[in-house]
């Protein structure tokens, strides 16, 4: 097997095995590949010629020997954004769109999918997770894809539309009255005491590579180029991590020209520990009390915060954070200049790549790719009294022209809410 979980501090070894800390030491594993037997099959051509999916990319991936596709999950649209790019002032931006990926339309599905191939590599007949709502969705879906029971431990203020997507598939949904910071710490407890494939605790090395696929299309899709740029939104901190290391995977197996990549950050200001540390020039996490309506992305502690703070330093990058009202109007923008409806997470991406303009940490000639992680159908509760139904009128014309003419009225243009 060209694979193992590898200890990230001491370097020591543990095979394959539903494991996610070295007992040695107590650091996080990560997978660990051998790249000098990747050097032959993985090429160019080889992935070009597969179906138009995540596993288009499987010699990267920690699959079993006996894997079988379940889900078609991944290869979604990187888009051009010329008139969100004239709005922030860029002039190469791009929008790498998980708000369509299958089943569960967010990033989450692809995750999910590398984790459920070692649930039942390893035989388990039930799987869990902690979530904050995406991944909610997407283990309750695959679960019901693969015929696997599904436990999902949710903050109990998560937003309607994502329990609801949760509970229709089948999932059992235990919501807990405290935030997600305590809701993981139940979850680790519960993987001590059953027998299941925790997706985001014991398989959580396996789990985490499936984030890397949105780094192997940017760069496929980008004509097998690396951007100048890309902007991530951050949670637990995974993401970001998992990106760069698909870059760095690239350019060692010779599959993309080496040059520097800069990796900015994006946070809520209601919960922004990774954001506050990198600002305030800290190497470590102070965890922070969640109060955002960015629910997706509000982690006080987050796993994976000390290397999301590695990764944006040593790429040269930034993390930025925006309020709340910020979320809010950016969602807008990017649906009245693109077309695309993002969740909360999608605009705080949005939000903070416009701060990055403003500030000059991002050049407007450079090429700059934003990802958007979930679909605004989700979190529809956040506009909930914004956009009021109109009276109905009569099927006559004088009732139409009235109404037109109410509607050519000057109104103020959403960027320029957003700007003041």
């Amino acid at each position: 097997m060209s694979y193992e979980l590898r200890c990230r501090e001491c370097g020591k070894s543990w095979g394959n095995q539903p494991l996610s800390i070295c007992e040695d030491c107590f650091s996080p594993l990560e997978v660990a590949y051998d790249y000098e037997w990747l050097r032959g099959p993985v090429t160019r051509e080889r992935i070009s010629a597969r179906a138009p999916n995540m596993w288009r990319y499987a010699e990267l991936l920690p699959l079993p020997q006996n894997f079988r596709l379940t889900v078609p999950a991944g290869f979604t649209p990187l888009l051009p954004a010329p008139r969100l790019a004239q709005s922030l002032g860029a002039k190469t931006l791009l929008l790498k769109n998980d708000a369509v990926c299958l089943p569960s339309l967010s990033f989450k599905d692809r995750v999910v999918a590398v984790a459920l191939a070692q649930a039942r590599n390893f035989g388990f007949d039930t799987v869990a997770c902690s979530s904050t709502g995406n991944l909610a969705n997407a283990v309750a879906a695959q679960a019901a894809r693969n015929g696997l029971k599904a436990w999902i431990f949710i903050p109990a203020d998560l937003e309607p539309a994502k329990i609801l997507g949760t509970q229709v598939f089948g999932a059992k949904v235990v919501r807990i009255a405290g935030s997600y910071d305590q809701v993981n710490r139940l979850c680790s407890q519960i993987a001590d005491e059953h027998p299941w494939g925790f997706v985001n605790v014991n398989l959580r090395p396996y789990y985490a590579e499936g984030s890397k696929t949105v780094g192997f299309e940017i760069a496929e899709q980008l004509g097998w180029r690396l951007p100048d740029n890309v902007v991530v939104p951050m949670a637990g901190g995974s993401l970001i991590t998992k990106i760069k290391k698909a870059f760095d995977e690239l350019v060692l197996l010779g599959l993309v020209e080496p040059k520097p990549v800069k990796i900015f950050g994006a946070q809520a200001t209601g919960c922004s520990p990774i954001s506050t540390a990198v600002k305030a020039g800290n190497a470590e996490i102070e965890p922070q009390k969640p109060a955002t309506l960015a629910r997706s992305l509000a982690i006080g502690n987050p796993a994976d915060g000390h290397y999301a703070i590695k990764t944006i330093r040593s790429s040269g990058g930034w993390a930025e954070d925006i309020s709340d009202p910020e979320v809010v109007e950016s969602i807008q923008l990017l649906a009245q200049t693109e077309g695309v409806f993002t969740e909360t997470a999608g605009g705080v991406t949005v939000g903070c790549a416009r701060k990055l303009y403003q500030q000059g940490r991002i050049r407007p000639d450079e090429t700059t790719v934003l990802c958007i992680t979930g679909n605004g159908l989700k979190t529809t509760d956040i506009f909930a009294g914004k956009y009021e139904a109109e009276e109905p009128i009569r099927p006559k014309m004088a009732d139409f022209a009235a109404r037109l003419e109410r509607t050519l009225e000057p109104q103020r243009p959403i960027q320029e809410s957003v700007e003041a």
